[in-house]
């Protein structure tokens, strides 16, 4: 009777260390559950961040044309004379001097006139001579009483007429080689050729246009203002940057407005002389006057990439650097220029903003400034 409960026990044991096993695993994990519980709260890592500090100045009225650098003396060169060009010594964008030649018309005609110029004058000479010996020989005849006074009035008529066609004759002489120098087209001041509409071989009138050179001593802004805005605009401040350096601001002032509007576009041409001008400077590039009226209150300039908008309202992320978080601050931006904003209301001077990447913060993060521009 022993061997068959003996039997019976062995399959009760087999199952009950399964049971063992699982309740160890379980302990486990209500341990290492424990263990995270109790351990320390994550704490995320300082975001950097370039910021831009607040500087508050005097509000002041700012508006900006659009124009391109002109400059303020222009020659249109031509001929003195007529001709056909036979040879051209520069093109478009050459840099000239003073003295330097530029062209040159067939001189055949012109030669030829200056010799025959020379040989009238020989021969007025010549005539002269004979006439001048003969008006001294009848002086001292009819000081002698040989001949009769009106035979002396002849010759010394005929010797003041081949004085005056000497005289003649010299001038004449002097215009073939003025006219024949004509011939050689040369710079009169230092500059660079801007047009050049004649070509070699090409038959020109006296005065045409040969090259027109820009001198480069003296730059300017030229821009178009509408009527509205020009008397208001007569005394504002002026400065200008170029489109391709737009963070170097040149100083600049008025120095023309054109009288009368542009009967198609209704607004007055305005030139500004640029005080300090450098190599950046040069003919044709676009140019951006920018003018200020100061006003009341103040005002900051920011860069563009700060502000972001929150509701339709502009706004900044302030930087506290006590304890490196953000904070979304309201301002009131009174205009807009391609590369800032300027702040007429919000901001404190000394402040700290974001500069660059608004768009990825949130208020609360942790912040690490990198930069400071200012």
């Amino acid at each position: 009777m022993s061997a068959p409960s003996s039997s019976k026990s062995a399959p009760t044991q087999t199952l009950a260390r399964p049971i063992l096993i699982a309740g160890a695993l379980v302990s486990v994990a209500v341990s290492l559950a424990g263990c995270k519980s109790e351990g320390a709260e994550y704490v995320a890592l300082p975001q950097p961040v370039r910021a831009a500090e607040v500087t508050l100045t005097g509000a002041a009225e700012t508006r900006s044309y659009t124009g391109t650098i002109k400059p303020r003396y222009q020659s249109d060169l031509g001929f003195r004379v007529s001709g056909k060009i036979v040879e051209r010594f520069i093109n478009v964008g050459d840099r000239v001097t003073p003295g330097m030649t530029l062209a040159k018309l067939d001189a055949t005609d012109y030669r030829l006139a200056l010799e025959s110029a020379d040989a009238e004058l020989k021969a007025a000479e010549s005539s002269l001579a004979q006439t001048d010996a003969d008006e001294k020989r009848y002086a001292r005849l009819t000081k002698d009483g040989w001949v009769s006074a009106a035979g002396y009035d002849q010759k010394k008529a005929a010797a003041d007429e081949a004085r005056g066609r000497v005289e003649r004759a010299r001038r004449s002489l002097a215009l073939a080689k003025n006219q024949l120098d004509y011939t050689n087209l040369r710079a009169t001041e230092s500059g660079v050729v801007t047009a050049l509409p004649v070509e070699v071989g090409q038959v020109i009138s006296a005065g045409q246009l040969i090259a027109r050179v820009a001198r480069l001593d003296e730059l300017e802004a030229v821009v178009s203002i509408p009527e509205s805005r020009i008397d208001s605009d007569r005394n504002a401040i002026s400065s200008v940057t170029l489109w391709a350096a737009p963070d170097h601001v040149y100083a600049s002032k008025l120095r023309e407005v054109s009288p009368q509007a542009d009967p198609a576009t209704r607004t007055y041409q305005a030139r500004y002389s640029i005080l300090k001008s450098d190599d950046g400077i040069a003919l044709g590039k676009t140019a951006t006057v920018h003018l200020a009226r100061v006003g009341n209150g103040s005002q900051a300039k920011v860069p563009l990439a700060a502000v972001f908008k929150d509701e339709g309202q502009p706004s900044v992320w302030l930087i506290d650097e006590a304890h490196g978080h953000l904070t979304k601050k309201s301002v009131d931006v009174g205009s807009w220029t391609e590369t800032s904003a300027i702040v007429t209301g919000g901001l404190e001077s000394g402040q700290k903003i974001v500069a660059a990447g608004v768009h990825k913060l949130d208020a609360g993060i942790p912040v690490r400034i990198v930069e400071v521009v200012r």
